[in-house]
């Protein structure tokens, strides 16, 4: 029996193509990944578009340029590409027309505040001048009244545009080391009183004496003289209608001296009571608060003439 013929197979030659076709079906894969994880938000892009167009086609205004948005890092010093995309979205991300009308309320706020604060001095300048018209009324009135004592140098009236000082010598009021109110000094309280019992001014009553020493059963020193004396006329203008609130009896004894003690005339004006009747109420008696220090406390003078303690 005759052998059968093998045939021979022919060669494959487009193998090749199955591989070509995973390789482009993997590179597709890689693109459709890479474009997945690189998506863009359009809407920001289509802002910062649209506020391109506006800047670019809309003519100019003014000649100088107006700097819009705060001012940034320049995206070449920024680290990260979203740190430098960040400066143009943050630029751009507010419509001009929102930038106009933000501006114009911050403008329109700043010309209120101003308008405020000049009403405000306005007002206290005003305030101011009435208090001072009214001090120098009450300072006419109390010098008319206490003309004749004045004219004798046992009281002297000084004023200030914040007090009034009103200084009368401790020989008309009280004995030598005693703190109790002569009877001739009632008439000139009485007269002091009737003109600032209808007001609102607070009134320090302080009580000054010589530096010759005082040692007893009632004054252990001047301290405790001076105060007394203070007291005695504080609590005299109560009786007579002023207002204690308004009040405050103070004790420098002899460290604030007008004069030099080495001599009795010297002496003698140095044993005095001052009464300072502010400019107006203290504000602070009127929220309660119990040991209130006026400005006058802090800015005046120990006294206008004479030694210094």
């Amino acid at each position: 029996m005759a052998r059968r013929k093998r045939v021979e197979e022919h060669e494959n030659h487009e193998r090749w193509l199955v591989s070509y076709a995973d390789f482009i079906t993997l590179l597709f894969a890689f693109f459709v990944v890479m474009y997945s994880i690189s998506s863009v938000n359009e809407g920001k892009y289509r802002v910062l578009s649209d506020s391109m167009v506006a800047a670019f086609s809309d003519p100019a205004r003014s000649l100088e340029p107006i700097q819009v948005g705060r001012l940034m890092r320049s995206p070449v010093q920024s680290d990260t590409p979203i740190k430098r995309n960040k400066p143009i979205i943050e630029l751009f991300s507010i419509p001009l027309p929102e930038r106009d009308i933000r501006e114009k309320l911050e403008k329109k706020l700043k010309q209120d505040r101003e308008k405020a604060a000049r009403e405000a001095e306005q007002k206290a300048g005003q305030q101011e001048k009435e208090i001072d018209a009214a001090s120098e009324a009450l300072a006419d009135s109390i010098e008319q009244a206490m003309s004749e004592l004045m004219d004798a140098g046992l009281i002297e009236v000084r004023r200030d545009k914040r007090w009034i000082e009103v200084e009368i010598k401790s020989s008309i009021l009280f004995g030598s080391g005693s703190a109790e109110l002569a009877s001739g000094a009632q008439p000139v309280l009485r007269k002091l009183a009737e003109k600032l019992a209808p007001l609102n001014n607070t009134i320090h009553v302080e009580g000054f004496t010589d530096n010759v020493p005082i040692d007893n059963f009632e004054f252990p020193s001047n301290w405790e003289l001076s105060a007394a004396r203070a007291a005695s006329v504080v609590h005299l203008f109560t009786r007579l209608g002023v207002s204690p609130e308004r009040m405050a009896a103070i004790g420098y004894g002899e460290y604030r001296p007008i004069a030099s003690n080495d001599t009795p005339e010297g002496r003698a004006r140095n044993r005095r009571v001052v009464l300072v009747i502010m400019s107006g109420a203290d504000p602070r008696v009127s929220q309660g608060m119990d040991h209130p220090q006026t400005e006058r406390d802090a800015g005046r003078p120990p006294s206008t003439t004479g030694v210094a303690p």
